[in-house]
């Protein structure tokens, strides 16, 4: 499946988002929020097979502000110490209001029935969590998200449903943050938390060092599940 690239205008500028569509005429959109190598073969592999299951879906630069265009993998020391060069200088407030920008575009698409759903993995994890409490998506998914529990106190603003997966052995979220996150969020009624057991970080990244086939497939199962409950 042959993607396209599409440029979104906003008040602060440009950028670009990869766009993978399906096969019917009308369908629910996702918004696929990048990890910290950019739009790369894996954010783009995975759009093209929300696409292959029936979704709309878009993959946003939002490393724009900083760098246009970063496509890096996680195979090197060097592109490693790019990727934390630009989670750090990341603002994730812009980004979240570059998602919300993203989610407008699609929602208009000629494409999109009107339903538009999130899902992120690890940076794109917390930006997932925000565009749950930020944002008018319909639905969010956050993979091993960074960061959540400094701002669990968003989930007040929480209206709409929020799936999340945590890696029990995250070397990025540590047990006592991986506690935080669940006492705060597990009795809300929009939220959907499972744990990993024996996981690391990105055990859903295709290729990864820390890929779990396992785990992987029960949590894109459950998120495709809670995509067709919440966005048909």
């Amino acid at each position: 499946m042959s993607g396209e690239t599409i440029t979104l205008t906003t008040e602060d500028g440009q950028f670009t988002a990869y766009v993978a569509r399906p096969a019917a005429a009308k369908a629910p959109a996702i918004v696929v929020i990048q990890e910290i190598f950019g739009v790369n073969a894996v954010m783009r592999e995975i759009a093209d097979g929300l696409a292959a299951q029936g979704y709309l879906a878009i993959c946003p630069d939002l490393f724009w502000r900083i760098e246009p265009g970063i496509d890096i993998t996680d195979k090197s020391e060097a592109e490693w110490k790019k990727a934390f060069e630009l989670f750090n200088a990341f603002d994730p407030d812009a980004g979240v209001m570059d998602i919300q920008a993203v989610i407008d575009r699609i929602r208009a698409d000629p494409g999109c029935s009107g339903k538009v759903g999130a899902v992120g993995y690890c940076l794109g994890g917390l930006l997932a969590f925000l565009t749950a409490t930020r944002t008018d998506a319909d639905a969010s998914v956050g993979y091993y998200g960074v960061g959540i529990e400094s701002r669990v106190g968003e989930v007040e603003k929480l209206e709409r449903p929020l799936m999340l997966h945590i890696a029990e052995e995250d070397q990025f979220v540590p047990k006592e943050a991986q506690a935080v996150i669940l006492q705060a969020l597990k009795n809300h009624a929009q939220v959907t938390i499972h744990t990993y057991p024996g996981c690391d970080h990105a055990f859903a990244r295709h290729g990864g060092e820390h890929y779990d086939a396992d785990a992987a497939r029960h949590a894109n199962g459950r998120s495709l599940a809670f995509f067709q409950q919440h966005l048909a």
